[in-house]
């Protein structure tokens, strides 16, 4: 593997950075561990020039789900340097803040009141903090990945593979407080009857339910609705962690296709199209709660945040955005289906179009992905497991792409359906979760 800046700099930053980066899902281990690029010197659309100046089409997550507008919108990019020409920061506040509250509002009509931060695991612990103050509980029943804090990390207090189906196989809870235990339980997605047993037996201990309304799959028929249900006879706040699924299919948060309403929804990521930026949104009567408590941070009233969300919200809207990144999604996702069907190989994809994922199923899976990663990268293509659609990506980008994946896979594909890639891929897998890098 052709050796580049970004490798270099990744083995210094191993040793003065604690994992390497800031971000587990950008540690090059997670895509390519020889030969990655790891840093970018500048980013446009889906183009990405790493610190050697070599171009790259971006399929895989664009920027971790933070960009569905593309990198480097001009009218994004406009209104943060608006911002920073009258001032980021000063002892007064920012009146964008206003009128982005009025504007998530009028998006989401349920909802009547806003709170900021600036990143998606702040906001869901502002939302946990909101519903335990309002309720004066503890208990959060909750479904799906919600972030770092301690709040949601302390569920694998009670075992080390209570988040394996959320989040990560065997992630040890070093650093969380024993006293948490018992407080964040998990319940199944799509498993109404997981979560009613649930309810039956924290009953009137529980602060509240989060969730994300759509994960790897669809709801089935009268899940969202039989939690909605529940919670509004039992006066359980319902929370809808849209930090990925919100601007994805429409203008806003997803559950507004599905035509079920929380009481809470949290968005992050996509929301500042690459710019730090987070909203928690929900009815008044909880959201006043926000003032029995402590909740407080300088640089949640800076200028850029607010302002770049509005650049986002009204060009999302004004495009629909939402329909051209499932339309780009499906065709993606149709690609893998005739590539599969071309070459022999079982293909599992899975997601929402704009959040889609596929997975060969081979005995060496995930060293048979780490090879295809690998030749795209020479193809000048950024790929994995995992592809982000963005208003940027066109039909013809995504042509490029699929010829570029049919002959990898025209390559690889014997290797893969005999077991054996090691033969022309003698390097380490991409990593699948956590894992401690020495």
């Amino acid at each position: 593997m052709r050796q580049n800046k970004g490798v270099l700099l990744y083995r210094k930053a191993r040793k003065i950075i604690p994992g390497g980066t800031q971000l587990l899902s950008k540690r090059p281990e997670m895509f390519l561990p020889v030969g990655w690029p790891a840093y970018y010197s500048r980013c446009k659309g889906i183009s990405v020039w790493d610190l050697d100046n070599r171009k790259y089409l971006d399929f895989t997550i664009a920027g971790v789900g933070a960009c569905t507008l593309g990198y480097g919108d001009p009218d994004v990019d406009a209104a943060v340097k608006n911002a920073v020409k009258r001032g980021n920061m000063c002892t007064l506040n920012a009146p964008e803040e206003v009128e982005l509250a009025e504007l998530l509002c009028d998006i989401h009509p349920w909802a009547g009141m806003a709170r900021y931060a600036r990143t998606g695991g702040e906001a869901m612990a502002v939302a946990v903090r909101i519903i335990r103050a309002y309720s004066g509980k503890a208990i959060v029943l909750f479904c799906g990945y919600h972030g770092w804090s301690d709040w949601y990390i302390s569920a694998n207090l009670a075992g080390s593979s209570t988040l394996d189906g959320q989040l990560l196989p065997g992630l040890e809870p070093a650093g969380i407080p024993r006293g948490l235990a018992g407080t964040a339980v998990p319940f199944k997605y799509n498993e109404l009857e997981n979560f009613e047993s649930l309810v039956d037996k924290f009953d009137n201990k529980i602060a509240g339910v989060i969730m994300e309304p759509v994960r790897s799959s669809w709801p089935v028929d009268g899940f969202l609705e039989g939690i909605r249900k529940i919670t509004e006879k039992k006066n359980i706040p319902l929370v809808f962690d849209e930090v990925t699924s919100g601007l994805r299919m429409n203008s806003g948060g997803i559950h507004l296709k599905l035509g079920v309403k929380p009481d809470l929804a949290v968005f992050a990521k996509a929301l500042g199209n690459g710019y730090p930026m987070a909203a928690v949104i929900g009815k008044a009567k909880i959201m006043s709660s926000a003032q029995k408590t402590f909740i407080s941070s300088t640089y949640w009233t800076d200028r850029i945040g607010p302002s770049a969300a509005l650049a986002t919200l009204k060009k999302h809207k004004k495009l629909k955005a939402g329909g051209h990144l499932v339309e780009i999604g499906t065709m993606v996702q149709q690609g893998w289906k005739d590539l599969g069907n071309k070459y022999g190989l079982k293909i599992h994809i899975s997601g929402i179009p704009p959040l889609s994922h596929w997975q060969i199923a081979a005995p060496d899976s995930q060293l048979a992905h780490t090879a295809i990663a690998g030749e795209m990268l020479k193809k000048g293509f950024l790929t994995s497991k995992s592809f982000y659609s963005t208003y940027a990506h066109k039909a013809s980008d995504v042509h490029r792409y699929l010829d570029a994946l049919d002959g990898t896979l025209r390559e690889l594909s014997p290797y893969i359906k005999s077991s054996s890639v090691r033969k022309v891929y003698p390097f380490p897998a991409a990593h699948t979760g956590f894992k401690r890098l020495v």
